[in-house]
């Protein structure tokens, strides 16, 4: 079962778990994934170490293990742009692709999956780059929830925006921080939201659901770890689903839920338990 929640270890994580870690200066960083990877290491995952700069491999060696996981081929270490390329003309499914080629060979090759750690910020910097990346985070989640990939996405945030964290930040089962007030991320035949959803966060929650699509005409949205929503989400919600010519389709405990599609009179959301 796939992690979700705020946490502030980056260890004890699950073979297909997605993170989101804000992080403040670049030594945070570096050890955070280091410890990240090693535990990767320790469940049979290849690891991979994704960052700016040059001499790379020098950033792994405070930790024993992944320096000779480095020397023996365990765990790559590859330069951002030759990871990620960023090209404009490679799409996000493109990008998504190339992971998954690498997780078939990590398997091939007799590991149990693949776990990579990446300071993805310089891939959003550029006009038009949020929307794209935040469209392949989605689409790299989506891949996470049968295969046996996870990662750790780091951001600098020094770098970029708040509002651009927070994006970022909602399209992760798990975060180091509560950058937004919610997370919307894959299920295997649709989309989970936790934490809570109010008027002020109904532009956040309105972006991050331009990167989902229904499936198979519902929008299947599992809100059982959903504290609170209020009209403004679950209108939200019922608009994207209509657009997109479905059905909105909630999942939760909750009889409050169903009561508020009540009194707003969405004859067209179906609720179950």
């Amino acid at each position: 079962m796939r992690t979700s929640g705020v946490t502030d270890v980056v260890v004890g994580l699950n073979p297909n778990d997605h993170l989101c870690w804000p992080f403040d200066d670049f030594a945070e960083f570096r050890a955070r994934a280091a410890e990240f990877l090693a535990d990767g290491l320790q469940l049979g995952q290849r690891a991979c170490y994704v960052a700016r700069g040059d001499d790379l491999a020098t950033h792994l060696e405070a930790e024993p293990v992944l320096a000779e996981a480095v020397r023996d081929g365990r765990v790559d270490v590859v330069s951002l742009e030759s990871r990620y390329r960023t090209s404009t003309t490679v799409t996000p499914e493109e990008q998504v692709e190339a992971y998954a080629e690498a997780t078939r060979a990590a398997v091939r090759d007799g590991f149990t999956g693949l776990r990579v750690a990446a300071d993805a910020t310089a891939l959003v910097l550029s006009p038009g780059s949020l929307d794209a990346f935040c469209r392949y985070e989605h689409l790299i989640d989506r891949y996470m929830t049968t295969e046996p990939f996870s990662a750790m996405c780091a951001y600098h945030r020094a770098e970029l925006s708040e509002p651009a964290i927070a994006r970022l930040s909602s399209l992760h089962p798990v975060n180091n921080a509560r950058c937004a007030p919610f997370r919307l991320h894959a299920t295997e035949d649709g989309i989970a939201l936790h934490g809570e959803v109010d008027g002020v966060s109904r532009e956040l929650l309105s972006l991050a659901l331009r990167n989902t699509a229904p499936n198979q005409g519902a929008l299947r949205v599992d809100a059982t770890g959903l504290r609170f929503i209020d009209h403004h989400g679950l209108l939200a919600l019922h608009g994207y689903a209509r657009a997109n010519a479905a059905t909105l389709v909630l999942r939760s405990q909750r009889s409050s839920l169903a009561r508020l599609v009540s009194l707003l009179e969405l004859d067209d959301v179906e609720c179950v338990r």
